[in-house]
């Protein structure tokens, strides 16, 4: 994001609430209750939207080293993310060739040769067979290219490791990540580091989950003992970045910003930038460090939520740690808010008390976000 950018956003802002405006969109929207508890719907999101774009795996920092592996399981399938020897990102399904047992049990760690626990063939981290016991006798005329690890499609780009949950997919990544590359220059993602982080599962739909980072209509009400006091009432504005989306949601310094000098105005002091980065993760700029909200949708109505404060790799240090911590369950609690109030949808939709939700013109953001998934599904 360019200065001139930024300026322009916050005036945008300032000018709204000086007037008595909102950020509206043009018309009243519905949103079909069973894009949120329909588990077939579900299945055709897993197939086109999770196993077919891109998604983001892990932050470049966690995979300090040459040699450096992490496991997850992402998209509903178990992933071994590795960094070999020649520092290259690899992602392949953490599975064995030969029987399809568990390959790596760790969740990370760091080294160039993975053995399989029921056989002991060995890859090494690149996903090429290098060992297989009595192989001669037992396995005459093997073909070890045939058995490397099953490879996915994965980059690493602006400090994040991307991948296609996908072995037969051949996704252009550029044009996925070029509509935020810039504004993920600008705050220096790869210069970033994990100081605090945590996981849970709650019970609601992943699009519920989104959806409720991206208006400021709820602020003043589900947050009014937490952070809601410090925004302004109802107001933000979000601009689409390809199938991305960036929401400025302003505090009430702004008001105070003085018009026609823009000395000092800078967006990280005077709002929350929120990235929501198509389909499942959000990143939200504040002053010092950034929030990093990560879906992994396991149903129609079960998401497991990694809630991780990045910071400048050169101030997470042992006498910052408490100021990390404080940030992280400040953003925690606050989340806490908006996911119980999902919860409490996803059962009422439930209930059949409503055959569609509505999005009024304050939340034009949510029909955007929506209209992307279901191209993604035609």
């Amino acid at each position: 994001m360019d200065r001139e950018l930024e300026i322009a956003l916050l005036e945008e802002l300032k000018g709204l609430k000086e007037n008595g405006h909102f950020f509206l969109d043009e018309a009243v929207q519905s949103s079909p209750v069973s894009r949120y508890s329909s588990s077939g719907r579900f299945d055709a999101e897993m197939k086109s939207v999770f196993r077919s774009v891109p998604v983001i795996a892990a932050h470049s920092s966690e995979l300090p080293e040459k040699g450096s592996f992490l496991t997850r399981r992402i998209s509903g399938l178990p992933m071994l993310l590795t960094r070999d020897r020649e520092g290259k990102v690899n992602a392949f399904l953490n599975v064995c060739r030969h029987r399809g047992a568990r390959l790596v049990d760790e969740t990370d760690g760091c080294k160039h040769a993975f053995s399989c626990p029921y056989h002991a063939w060995t890859w090494n981290s690149s996903g090429e067979l290098r060992g297989v016991p009595h192989e001669k006798p037992g396995f005459p005329g093997l073909d070890r290219a045939a058995h490397a690890l099953k490879r996915l499609p994965a980059t690493e780009r602006v400090g994040l490791v991307w991948l296609v949950a996908n072995v037969d997919a051949r996704p252009d990544f550029d044009v996925h990540l070029d509509p935020i590359a810039k504004d993920f220059a600008w705050l220096e993602m790869a210069d970033l580091g994990i100081a605090a982080s945590d996981t849970i599962v709650h019970a609601a739909n992943w699009k519920l989950l989104v959806e409720g980072g991206i208006e400021a209509y709820h602020f003043k009400v589900a947050h009014k003992e937490t952070i809601g006091p410090h925004f302004l009432d109802n107001l933000s504005s979000y601009e689409m970045l390809g199938p991305h989306m960036r929401s400025i949601l302003p505090r009430i310094s702004v008001t105070e910003l003085e018009t026609g000098s823009d000395s000092g105005w800078s967006i990280r002091d005077h709002a929350n930038v929120l990235y929501t980065v198509f389909p499942t993760n959000q990143f939200l700029l504040m002053q010092d460090h950034v929030a990093w909200i990560q879906l992994h949708p396991l149903a129609a109505g079960e998401t497991e939520i990694r809630m991780t404060t990045l910071a400048p790799r050169s101030q997470i240090t042992d006498d910052m740690a408490d100021h990390w911590r404080r940030n992280h369950k400040i953003t925690s609690v606050t989340l806490a808010e908006d996911f119980a109030i999902n919860e409490a949808v996803q059962a009422g939709l439930e209930s059949g008390a409503n055959s569609e939700l509505t999005f009024g013109r304050y939340e034009g953001a949510l029909h955007r976000f929506n209209e992307i998934v279901e191209a993604q599904l035609r």
